[in-house]
């Protein structure tokens, strides 16, 4: 399994997952850039990603819905900040109605993503930060680090075909 570590701080109000690929880091970094390939780990195995807009450029939008067992629809969207390919990219991450309209009641995070050559492959640090400890607290009660662990642990399949 790729994820190698998980720390929640609310202290510094901040979600780390650090995962390691036997991949080198420009294809480690075609996963997030492909909208095809994101789609097959964004979201747990149970929750599939359909990525509906993907630019990831500064000032660009990724959209998406995941849809659950039980057909219900889940939006969010990226709003993208940085990107420093193939190295990182930094986003707004959110939750939205069906038509991509951001839910206020919802926390977003600031996340950076940075991937970097590690023992031959990748190491990849995966960093969230929330604007109170409340707003971190509500997305690990819904599950967010078993469902983040679970998606990015799909990413090793994908990088082996």
């Amino acid at each position: 399994m790729p994820v190698t570590d998980v720390q929640q701080d609310l202290d510094n109000l901040t979600l780390t997952i650090t995962a390691d690929f036997a991949a080198p880091v420009e294809r480690v970094w075609q996963v997030y850039a492909d909208p095809r390939q994101l789609e097959k780990v964004w979201g747990p195995p149970t929750y599939p990603a359909t990525v509906v807009d993907h630019d990831l450029t500064p000032g660009g939008r990724v959209t998406y819905y995941m849809t659950g067992p039980e057909g219900d629809k889940h939006a969010g969207y990226w709003l993208i900040t940085a990107v420093d390919e193939p190295t990182s990219f930094s986003f707004e991450d959110g939750f939205a109605d069906m038509d991509f309209n951001p839910l206020s009641e919802m926390p977003t995070s600031r996340n950076t993503y940075t991937f970097a050559e590690h023992n031959g492959g990748t190491r990849a640090t995966y960093v969230g930060r929330y604007e109170s400890a409340e707003a971190l607290q509500q997305v690990l009660d819904m599950g967010m680090v078993e469902g983040s662990t679970s998606a990015i642990n799909q990413i090793d399949e994908l990088l082996a075909r």
